[in-house]
């Protein structure tokens, strides 16, 4: 019996772009049949094209021929496999996009690359249209991170600079280079914004802001940022001596800069992902914040031998992001959470937890 050929990038691709271009429109982009057949066609195109990955699915049991039956199947591969291999189905000196991981050795930065940087730009904007700009708004992006334009590995860095062009008022600036945050820059940027009662869009990683707030506080100075102004929060502290509570931060934030809390979204990601998560707008004035995804990215909460929990019980995110059309579908993360309805809390990462796909050994995929 002749097995049928894997799709091809550019059918993949098609599809992919139009599920987010109905979902742009109001649509529901795909539905659970939906997402399933095209994760599944995703994995027999991955098994097909990425050695590495076929290797590693084989050790699960899997393969072109003994396919998942269902996308929850599907083997998710630890993040740091980025860093073992080149996860990738195509020839990388063709890539348009080349995103490098946080590491504290150089020979251990793992690298996703992206054959056609519109699976990105499609998926990124979409996300943030929805969970960022729902009101529509022209806003003035200050952002807390390295000018992508000398950055052009970090996959936040790219994500920043697109709406910043493409969704900002062209006044976007950045105040952070070589790990130093330009607070004399930023100053002079917020109080423009001010004079222009242009709203704001700020920008940045957690340990960013913490930074900005303790020069604010040496130089007792506070702002009321202009009406319909927003934060975008990035991440924790990964790789820092300092800690500060989410809900310490954003209190510090609103009182400094005039922003509300319920106007204050944290925005969940990887560089190993192609979408995001966001805060729902429902949640930002509770206690506990859910974020959502749009639907072509969905996340199972499994336990420390992978197997998926009960609804409301903790455990590890694996997610599955159709995006990544060009390396792996599935990633097997340590960040800890549950779900809660039609999207995930987030509670922080397990950084002693191992790798947990279906297979600990990263021989698979490392061998040439």
């Amino acid at each position: 019996m002749t097995r049928p050929a894997a799709p091809s990038a550019a059918a993949l691709d098609v599809s992919f772009l139009a599920m987010v271009d109905d979902w742009r429109r109001g649509g529901a982009g795909c539905d659970d049949a939906g997402f399933d057949a095209h994760a599944r066609a995703l994995f027999v195109h991955h098994v097909e094209r990425n050695e590495p990955y076929a290797r590693y699915a084989q050790s699960c049991g899997f393969s072109a021929v003994r396919q998942p039956r269902a996308w929850r199947e599907i083997p998710a591969v630890p993040a740091s496999a980025f860093k073992d291999a080149t996860l990738a189905t195509f020839d990388v000196a063709r890539a348009e996009l080349e995103f490098h991981t946080s590491g504290t050795t150089a020979d251990r930065v793992g690298k996703h690359f992206v054959e056609r940087a519109a699976l990105y730009d499609a998926s990124l904007a979409a996300g943030f249209d929805r969970f960022m700009l729902a009101d529509r708004p022209t806003l003035r992006f200050l952002n807390l991170v390295p000018n992508p334009r000398f950055n052009k590995r970090s996959s936040l860095g790219y994500m920043l600079g697109y709406v910043s062009v493409r969704r900002g008022d062209g006044g976007a600036a950045y105040f952070v280079e070589d790990d130093a945050i330009d607070v004399p820059g930023f100053i002079l940027a917020f109080e423009s914004a001010l004079e222009a009662a242009a709203a704001v869009c700020i920008t940045g990683t957690a340990f960013a802001f913490a930074g900005l707030l303790d020069a604010l506080d040496e130089r007792k100075q506070s702002f009321a940022a202009p009406s319909g102004s927003r934060i975008m929060e990035t991440g924790g502290f990964k790789g820092r001596t300092r800690i500060v509570a989410r809900d310490e931060l954003y209190r510090r934030l609103e009182a400094a800069l005039g922003i509300p809390q319920a106007s204050i979204v944290a925005e969940y990601g990887m560089t190993e992902l192609l979408s995001q998560y966001y805060d729902t707008l429902e949640s930002r004035s509770s206690p506990t914040r859910i974020k959502a995804a749009p639907p072509w990215l969905r996340t199972l909460i499994v336990d420390n031998a992978g197997r998926e929990v009960a609804p409301g019980e903790i455990g590890t995110l694996r997610h599955f992001d159709l995006a990544n059309r060009s390396s792996v579908v599935a990633v097997q993360t340590e960040d800890r959470g549950y779900a809660a309805r039609g999207g995930i809390v987030l509670l922080g990462r397990d950084a002693d937890a191992p790798p947990r796909g279906c297979s600990l050994d990263a021989e698979d995929l490392a061998r040439t």
